[in-house]
């Protein structure tokens, strides 16, 4: 008499062990060590696995974003492009690897089951997921162009397109760290926790400065050497994004905070 009440039930759950054969056929999932835990630890990997995939398309998406309106930008309003074809190729392939596979492998946050489900008809850009990347992708953009008008102004053009190259793929390897969470920020997170991520992002840092610093490298992608002076152009832009990203998350969290004390029903009758 299980059958059809298993078959009945949203999802109808039978035991692989001690179950009977007419039981598992009609139910959709079947539990083959008789553990109901098992069915909690699945849907915790499912979720953590789910949570990856939307840092990983967070993290792409908003990087090409990026990339995009930089070109449109300086396409539409007639100046000289900020990069290179090599060097767009280039970026693709330092920021749109290992960092964006290093986010697959995130570790599950801590409350991970805590949040409520999902509907199944969610669409996987949901819940601010697209509103973000295309203000992170844009905020890359502005700050990339900001870069390369300031360095135009004190340098030749193979200059102030190393200038902005590598500040849009610095602003992107910094991006990836903020990827990690959708709730929280950089500096809530940290730096620290994914190690896969510290190494990829170390990694394609090495060859953005092997594009820089190495003769043979420089002539292919049109770059030229850098000081210290001009690290610190590059820092301040890159990190710019980031830290505008954060003031907006922190006014977003305080107008949440204060909305939700206006409507606790002790201060409406107060």
């Amino acid at each position: 008499n299980d059958a059809p009440a298993v078959k009945e039930a949203d999802i109808g759950v039978a035991m692989g062990m001690t179950g009977t054969e007419v039981t598992k056929e009609a139910a959709a999932m079947i539990v083959t060590d008789d553990n109901f835990a098992s069915i909690v630890a699945a849907v915790e990997e499912g979720r953590a696995i789910y949570a990856n995939i939307r840092k990983f398309i967070r993290y792409l998406l908003g990087c090409n974003t990026g990339e995009i309106l930089t070109m449109f930008i300086a396409a539409i309003s007639g100046m000289q492009l900020p990069l290179l074809p090599m060097q767009i190729l280039w970026t693709n392939l330092v920021t749109d690897g290992l960092p964006a596979l290093a986010l697959g492998v995130e570790a599950p946050e801590q409350n991970l089951m805590q949040r409520p489900p999902r509907k199944p008809s969610e669409s996987i850009f949901a819940n601010g997921l697209a509103g973000s990347m295309l203000f992170r992708g844009i905020a890359i953009g502005a700050c990339t162009i900001a870069a390369f008008l300031i360095a135009l102004r004190t340098g030749p053009l193979a200059y102030a397109r190393t200038v902005a190259f590598t500040t849009l793929v610095l602003a992107q390897l910094i991006f990836a760290f903020e990827c990690r969470s959708e709730e929280r920020g950089l500096f809530e997170n940290g730096l620290f926790g994914n190690w896969y991520l510290i190494g990829a992002d170390l990694i394609s840092l090495a060859m953005q400065l092997a594009v820089i610093y190495f003769a043979p490298l420089r002539d292919i992608f049109g770059t030229v050497a850098l000081d210290l002076k001009d690290w610190g152009l590059i820092v301040l832009f890159s990190s710019l994004s980031m830290l505008v990203s954060e003031l907006v998350r922190f006014i977003k969290k305080a107008i949440r905070k204060v909305v939700s004390i206006k409507r606790r029903p002790g201060l409406a009758r107060a």
